[in-house]
């Protein structure tokens, strides 16, 4: 594939990826607007985000699969259609039927599972070894999509209706599924088995259980709310499935996840590291509590968000810049400085008296978003293509945003216990960022387990090719 054909692979997957991305951020400014037209209160309305995540977490090892099966244009045409479908349920969702727009809800995160993974696969079907880096363009959508969102749906929302919010997504996915059929490779498996339906309903509910009783817990009253018939059955039932799933998948012939991933020492770091910087990159939620209680006479709940700016722009800038360095240095290095990064901007931003000052806040929040731009980029996407045989390749970078899912959903509750437990305010949100750091600066020691530079390049040359047509 010359560099021309690259380039426009790259295009369909940077829009497919940009437009799940964009759908979770931009959605945000309109849920008033949602909320009125459905009169609906804020606790089902929260349903609009958590159906999203659930659907999201039980389609991603799905997807991957299938990609890894039927090959990976197929499926991510497939997952841009499913997407596109949602936002038009969602678009037509009339005001007297709630339920129609968490339909719509379910099926764009059961669309979007698979785009990510599916995207880094790809990467790593078309791209040569020393130009991987190219995951820190597909990483860095993310940041901007975080940036632009929330600007975007209010500038749609001052034209027209929050349903616009949804029907713009319907040419973008349009404009991807032509270009994706006509550039995408078509990879084929040299064997084909039966497909791990009882794995893959095992895992569905295992992760719509923890993922559920997760986001049931009250941050305000988290061990009451543990006993709550809302929580505790449902992390019961995940937990039991989490012993189940690994018997039921050695038996399979073909497994929805392939266990022999986690002999891989690298599978297993990258996996940790991962659910490590889902915790931090979901523990920003909170700066905007931290900021009005540590500045009050300049910051209140209106422009309290705009202190989330900062990490943004710096996941922005770093991602692709990291990118590029990783096919330099290699991942070690790069995660290695993510993670330091990471522990020292969650242990500045534990500082009252740093924080108590503008442009404290302000560095704190760049440091902490150089840091993620490196564990939610490239890095861990590139060690996965390494040590994952081109036959289990999407289902590896599934295991990637997998683990980051899990750090996602335990953020909040961690946060919200530990906040509350020390009284909330700057003392409560400054002592969860030092828990955050600390878990950040085990994270450090981990990265040095990782492979250098030299052993990743060994690997690379004896790596498994991928049989793609076009």
């Amino acid at each position: 594939m010359d560099d021309k054909t690259r380039n426009k692979v790259l295009l369909v997957l940077f829009l497919g990826v940009l437009m799940g991305a964009l759908d979770i951020a931009i959605v945000a400014p309109a849920l008033p607007s949602i909320q009125k037209f459905f009169g609906v209160g804020d606790r089902i309305l929260a349903w609009t985000f958590t159906i999203y995540v659930l659907f999201n977490l039980i389609s991603t090892p799905l997807m991957a699969k299938l990609s890894d099966t039927f090959g990976r244009r197929s499926i991510y045409v497939l997952d841009v259609a499913l997407f596109a479908a949602g936002s038009l349920i969602v678009a037509l969702a009339p005001a007297n039927l709630f339920a129609a727009l968490l339909a719509g809800r379910a099926l764009q995160g059961f669309g979007a599972g698979g785009i990510f993974p599916v995207a880094s696969a790809v990467i790593g079907d078309t791209f040569p070894p020393e130009k991987r880096g190219a995951l820190g363009l597909i990483g860095a959508v993310f940041g901007l999509a975080f940036l632009v969102g929330p600007i975007l749906g209010g500038i749609i929302l001052s034209i027209t209706s929050w349903q616009w919010l949804f029907i713009i997504n319907l040419p973008i996915a349009l404009v991807v599924i032509i270009m994706g059929w006509q550039v995408l490779p078509i990879t084929h498996p040299a064997t084909t088995r039966p497909f791990d339906l009882a794995g893959m309903a095992v895992l569905g509910i295992m992760l719509a259980s923890l993922a559920y009783g997760l986001n049931q817990i009250d941050t305000q009253n988290f061990f009451g709310s543990l006993a709550s018939l809302s929580v505790w059955p449902f992390l019961v039932i995940g937990i039991i499935l989490l012993f189940v799933f690994p018997a039921i998948e050695k038996k399979a012939a073909d497994p929805i996840l392939n266990l022999n991933l986690f002999k891989s020492r690298q599978t297993v770091i990258a996996s940790m590291l991962s659910a490590g910087a889902g915790l931090g990159e979901s523990g920003m939620v909170f700066i905007p509590a931290l900021a009005v209680a540590a500045m009050p006479a300049i910051i209140n709940e209106h422009n309290a968000s705009y202190l989330l700016m900062p990490v943004v722009l710096a996941m922005a800038v770093g991602s692709p810049l990291v990118g590029r360095l990783l096919d330099k240095f290699g991942s070690k290095v790069m995660v290695f400085g993510g993670t330091f990064l990471l522990a020292i901007g969650m242990i500045m931003l534990s500082n009252s008296n740093l924080i108590s000052m503008l442009w404290g806040f302000i560095a704190s929040a760049a440091v902490i978003g150089l840091g993620l731009s490196s564990l939610l980029g490239a890095p861990m996407r590139y060690i996965m293509l390494n040590e994952a045989s081109a036959a289990d390749r999407t289902s590896a970078q599934g295991l990637i945003t997998l683990f980051t899912s899990v750090g996602q959903l335990t953020s909040s509750a961690l946060i919200g216990a530990v906040a509350a437990s020390m009284g909330g305010g700057v003392k409560g949100y400054g002592t969860a960022y030092m828990v955050i750091g600390i878990i950040a600066g085990i994270m450090v020691i981990l990265t040095l387990g990782l492979k250098n530079r030299q052993q990743e390049l060994s690997m690379i040359k004896n790596a498994e090719p991928v049989s793609a047509t076009h």
